[in-house]
């Protein structure tokens, strides 16, 4: 489904990391859950999953809240060391991820890491890769402000035209699991996949929901991408019929 041999509709793909691209959430939790304890705290289920795709140091001011008794960076090094550590072990791949991701490196289709988690384990995961499947990395310690502000998709957009000027967020789709992180793709203008993984994601027209990227193909993105644009064509000759 291309626009023509030559100006695919589709020409980017903005994948989230943590939930989306690896199941990473269970090895935060872990680090949550240890880090609150050794402070003399109990940390719920609950309390761990509104953490879910927010920016580290917002987790780490949720973190003193609960009783740690550190400065943020602190919090967020020891809590990344952790999951670190667990990466270096073992990367837990979510179900279709590097099938899908292969996909698209095979048809051309460009693609870029958006990540709240910070550049070194964005690295480590990405190294585990077999090929250099994503063109850059935007990381939660490269932009000022995290998920669910759309800063970080706006600026992979960005960068993404530094080289085709032509594209567009329309151009775009961006793959996420959580509120947040669903919540800054959709602020940035590009089309949006919600994949929920740890966490229900509440209904929203504005966005797609997969209940996993097993079996997904590129034909499923260019499928998105195509229909926004079929609304958008349709929204523009309604308004110029109301004119």
């Amino acid at each position: 489904m291309h626009a023509s041999a030559t100006q695919p509709l589709l020409k980017a793909a903005l994948w989230d990391m943590d939930g989306t691209l690896v199941d990473t959430e269970p090895y935060w939790i872990a680090a949550e859950c240890a880090l609150v304890e050794s402070h003399g705290g109990v940390w719920s289920h609950e309390q761990a999953m509104q953490l879910v795709g927010q920016s580290l140091m917002h987790s780490a001011g949720i973190l003193q809240a609960g009783g740690v008794n550190l400065a943020k960076r602190e919090i967020v090094d020891i809590l990344s060391g952790h999951v670190l550590d667990r990466l270096r072990i073992e990367v837990p791949w979510r179900p279709g991820a590097k099938e899908l991701l292969d996909e698209l490196y095979q048809t051309g289709v460009r693609c870029a890491l958006v990540t709240m988690s910070e550049g070194p384990m964005a690295r480590e995961v990405v190294a585990n890769l077999p090929k250099p499947y994503f063109e850059f990395l935007i990381t939660g310690d490269t932009v000022r402000q995290g998920k669910p502000h759309p800063e970080a998709y706006l600026t992979a957009v960005g960068r993404l035209q530094g080289a085709d000027p032509g594209l567009t967020a329309d151009h775009c789709v961006a793959l996420e699991d959580s509120v947040p992180g669903v919540a800054a793709a959709i602020a940035s203008g590009v089309v949006t996949v919600g994949i929920p993984h740890q966490m229900a994601l509440p209904e929203d027209p504005r966005r797609a929901t997969w209940d996993t990227l097993e079996g997904r193909k590129v034909a499923d993105l260019e499928a998105l991408v195509m229909a926004r644009a079929a609304a958008d064509a349709l929204d523009g000759a309604l308004l110029g019929q109301a004119n």
